[in-house]
């Protein structure tokens, strides 16, 4: 009798937070674009078509309660990742490290990348218009496939090479922070709104 082990798994973790925080959470986004001369230079430099707080601003808690509220609901799924996925923290903690937020406006795309130095990533969706794009997981396995032959297009998520995922308010994602990840063009008029943070160990 044959059967198949799921070994060297890649975890994907998702959760619906609701969408209560969002009106606050977009407002004091779209404000904190407005004001952050630092990060919209820093964003045009870099060719984002939009804002992000990522390099500019490093405390969004103290500046909206929104967010303050964001990051504790963070910290209980945060821990509830690391129990699925058997990590043996002894006696670290996960600390939130950083929380930036993204205005992506029509053209904006994130191309694929991962977050150096943390041991968790993860992006809360707070405004999705239609069409502002998918996010894009790669098979971390890639570089290794070498004469391995291509997948079908109906195949099973786990064995895919690329799995896309369309975001919706209230979604929450959180993934080890090696995986390599991008979000497709924003093709709608209106910005793409999300909060994204890392999670290290201390």
């Amino acid at each position: 009798m044959a059967a198949f082990d799921a070994l060297f798994i890649t975890a994907l973790y998702h959760a619906n937070l609701g969408t209560r925080l969002n009106p606050e959470l977009e407002a004091a986004a779209l404000l904190i674009a407005a004001q952050d001369k630092a990060g919209r230079r820093w964003a045009k430099d870099h060719g984002y078509k939009g804002y992000t707080s990522y390099a500019a601003l490093d405390d969004l808690p103290q500046r909206a309660p929104a967010f303050a509220a964001l990051a504790k609901q963070l910290d209980r799924h945060a821990a509830g990742f690391a129990r699925h996925a058997d990590f043996d923290l002894r006696r670290r903690k996960l600390k939130l490290d950083s929380l930036w937020v993204n205005v992506m406006r029509k053209g904006a795309i994130h191309a694929p990348h991962i977050h150096p130095h943390a041991v968790i990533s993860g992006t809360y969706y707070v405004t999705v218009p239609p069409g502002s794009g998918v996010i894009r997981f790669e098979d971390p396995r890639l570089p290794l496939m070498m004469a391995a032959p291509p997948r079908r297009k109906a195949a099973r998520p786990g064995n895919r090479l690329f799995v896309d995922l369309r975001p919706r308010p209230g979604l929450l994602l959180l993934w080890e922070s090696w995986l390599r990840h991008g979000v497709e063009e924003n093709r709608a008029t209106a910005p793409r709104i999300s909060v994204s943070f890392n999670y290290r160990l201390d």
